[in-house]
């Protein structure tokens, strides 16, 4: 049996029709949550009276609303398959990448089927050009999106199951009950789902409406679940794109330029790489050379004996010095003065970083003639087929394009240069290509998140903050993957003038917002062009920006002679961030005292509907060693799908957190990183990490999931260096904090 997501005559169960019910979908996140922000903005402090500061761009809709909006026109469009030996398919128009979507997908589905989750398989869906706007995978917004849809698509199912058991055992559907992946009658008959799959089918069944369960009649969904992919993953029997065995394709690596973006004048010695053991082919592509060989082995020995003229890049000039005088130059000023108001002022700079994924970029292609298939991590794959096909001269019905699950991303996989390559290379040898970006590849030249410099100024008179100004000078984010179109199709639901701002900016403001009623609040992005190729990073953004402002709250503070954590309660706007601020603090014993040397640290973040407060506790007496070694994370995400999920997200965050405050990060030469290698680009080890985590998800707050996958980081790099500053009595202002090239380039 085969379902797509709907209901009879185009009416859902209450009796509306679809077009009223996207009507009032659109309406909804606009009017309702700025109803609500409002609400929450203004109401009564538990602590004291304060400033109160208006509801920002993202308190009435965030970027997970307009991807919400923007695909709800093909939200319905879900596949799920019942066969008959009981196995239920759900094929997931988004990409799995390590974050545990696919787990919670097959818990939404098992759950509204009464199925043992066993039974669920979710299958990757291929580009599927008719979703437009819904199959790109980002912005915390997955489960967001497909919460409703995924329960309703498994809710129609299990009515068709439940019709036709009351067909064959002419009895009213309203007298069964479905159960373990069976429908029961009242005299104890069962029928399994894989037996009624057929009948279910039948387009001339009767079905009542279908309505899924309300969450008080949960059984799987928010209860702790181990991912459904673990054993394979742990086993090595996950595959990922380059296990895949498609006929005749033959390893591939390039070799590319000594800077960014730099090009292919000319090969000296062709002929002579072509005569090496297992050498196929030596083909050039825009971006760089490429070689095909019998083995990877053979592909690396003949990249590394080319002999390559190189035309210049972009950013041949661009230095970490230029980068950085760059931004300073374009930061925006200070609107307020402070005259004789007291005030707390700081300037932070925060370094490139790679994504750093454990698989590197890579990608399959079979490209004919008349055709071409494609093998990828994909979060982007409708663009990434429309782009293939364009490049390549075929129709976009003549390009298959198939989503791959990848071993990580953060943001990397919204891109799909790999996959762009592969099928350039493909066309050119005229025979399919595994194609691999090396890791040396993967850190110098993958996208990375963009350099920032900030400014921040928090006016204070007799304990109350009267503003708050941030100014952000960034390096230009990419932002070619789709993103744009989701934007500029939703652009009419943004609050009014927002909708005409510019692409980056619409993302920053309908991101970024502080939590606080600190007065007059704004914040500002200016973005620089660089020629360098940049991406998304996890929690884009917020990242740095709230970051930086979570130090320079813990200085308010101390400006104003009030302990960090109490300063935060005092400010916070409504009593949901209390509650996660109370309870980390609570769990994490704040104020408990620790050597010279160590210390507590502690902040806060909300976006994407959900709330998280870290505290952290530091030890700095080995300089050239700097450890978190503790560490106490309380979220709020609404209503969690799976507690076990959310841990692991809150726990990548701080790991990302740690890593990018205390040690990685990427330096820029006459442009081209110096990083090359999990050596050099300093990510957190097992030693770097934490012993002591403990992650509380807070029980269900609301009747929908906030997005996690974003949350984690901000709160976690404010509270690092919040127990930095405290335990070493200095101001972090450069990031990451220890930031020396203690390695050996590799050569360019």
């Amino acid at each position: 049996m085969a379902v797509e997501s709907s209901t009879p005559e185009g009416r859902d169960g209450s009796g509306h029709s679809r077009r009223s019910f996207l009507t009032y979908l659109v309406a909804a996140p606009t009017l309702a949550l700025v109803t609500r922000a409002g609400a929450d903005a203004l109401a009564p402090q538990s602590a004291h009276a304060v400033v109160p500061s208006l509801p920002e761009v993202a308190d009435l809709v965030d970027l997970g609303d307009l991807f919400i909006l923007a695909g709800a026109p093909t939200s319905s469009l879900l596949a799920l398959v019942v066969e008959d030996d009981g196995t239920i398919r759900f094929r997931l128009p988004r990409e799995e990448v390590g974050q545990g979507l696919t787990t919670a997908v097959a818990m939404l589905v098992a759950e509204e089927l009464d199925a043992p989750l066993g039974s669920v398989r979710v299958e990757l869906d291929d580009a599927r050009p008719e979703l437009l706007f819904n199959q790109l995978t980002g912005s915390s917004n997955s489960i967001r999106s497909l919460y409703g849809p995924v329960r309703q698509c498994a809710a129609t199912a299990r009515a068709r199951l439940v019709a036709a058991a009351a067909a064959r055992w002419n009895l009213s559907a309203a007298s069964l009950t479905t159960a373990n992946g069976s429908v029961r009658a009242p005299d104890g008959r069962t029928a399994g789902y894989g037996s009624l799959a057929a009948a279910a089918a039948a387009p001339g069944l009767v079905v009542s409406g279908a309505t899924p369960k309300p969450a008080a009649r949960h059984t799987l969904v928010g209860t702790p679940t181990g991912r459904i992919d673990a054993r394979a993953m742990v086993t090595g029997a996950q595959r990922y794109t380059l296990d895949l065995d498609v006929p005749g394709a033959k390893p591939c690596v390039l070799r590319r330029p000594p800077s960014l973006g730099g090009t292919v004048r000319s090969v000296a010695n062709r002929a002579a790489v072509l005569a090496m053991p297992g050498v196929l082919h030596v083909v050039t592509v825009p971006t760089g050379v490429a070689v095909v060989a019998d083995t990877f082995g053979q592909a690396l020995d003949a990249k590394a004996a080319l002999q390559v003229e190189w035309g210049p890049g972009p950013a041949d000039q661009l230095s970490d010095e230029q980068v950085r005088a760059k931004l300073r130059a374009a930061t925006p000023p200070l609107l307020v003065p402070p005259l004789l108001t007291p005030y707390v002022e700081a300037e932070f700079d925060f370094a490139f970083v790679s994504h750093a994924p454990m698989e590197t970029n890579s990608a399959v292609a079979d490209v004919r003639d008349d055709r071409a298939e494609i093998w990828s991590g994909l979060k982007s794959p409708i663009v990434a087929r429309e782009t293939i096909a364009a490049d390549l001269g075929l129709p976009l019905d003549k390009v298959t394009v198939h989503v791959v699950q990848a071993g990580g991303s953060f943001g990397r996989r919204l891109f799909f240069d790999a996959a762009l390559e592969a099928a350039r290379v493909s066309k050119a040898c005229r025979r399919p290509v595994k194609l691999m970006w090396t890791r040396v590849d993967d850190t110098r030249h993958g996208r990375m998140r963009p350099a920032t410099h900030h400014r921040i100024r928090a006016t204070h008179l007799l304990g109350e903050v009267l503003g708050f100004e941030h100014r952000v000078a960034a390096a230009e984010t990419d932002f070619r993957h789709g993103l744009g179109e989701i934007i500029t199709a939703t652009a009419a639901s943004l609050p009014s003038g927002i909708g005409n701002a510019t692409l980056a900016q619409t993302l920053f403001l309908t991101t970024v917002k502080s939590p606080y009623h600190f007065g007059l609040t704004t914040q500002a992005l200016t973005e620089v062009p660089t020629g360098i190729p940049t991406g998304s990073w996890r929690s884009v953004y917020s990242a740095n920006t709230r970051g930086a402002e979570e130090i320079v709250v813990d200085e308010l503070a101390a400006a104003t002679g009030k302990d960090p954590y109490r300063f935060r309660r005092t400010f916070l706007k409504t009593d949901a961030q209390r509650a996660v601020l109370d309870k980390a603090a609570a769990e994490g014993q704040w104020g408990r005292p620790l050597p010279a040397g160590c210390a507590q640290g502690i902040a806060f973040h909300e976006e994407y509907r959900s709330r998280t407060a870290c505290l952290v506790e530091i030890d700095t007496r080995d300089p050239e060693r700097v450890r978190v070694t503790r560490a106490v994370i309380a979220v709020d995400v609404g209503l969690p799908v799976n507690p076990r999920g959310l841990e692991a997200q809150m726990i990548g965050g701080l790991t990302d957190a740690i890593s990018t405050t205390l040690r990685a990060g990427l330096h820029l030469d006459k442009g081209l990183p110096l990083e090359g290698s999990y050596s050099q680009f300093h990510w957190a080890r097992q030693r770097d990490t934490p012993q002591d985590v403990r992650v509380f998800v807070l029980p269900a707050t609301g009747t929908e999931p906030g997005g996690a996958g974003e949350l984690g980081v901000p709160a976690a790099v404010g509270a690092i260096a919040n127990a930095w500053a405290r335990a070493t009595g200095s101001k972090p202002r450069s990031f990451p904090l220890d930031f020396d090239v203690d390695f050996t380039p590799y050569p360019r």
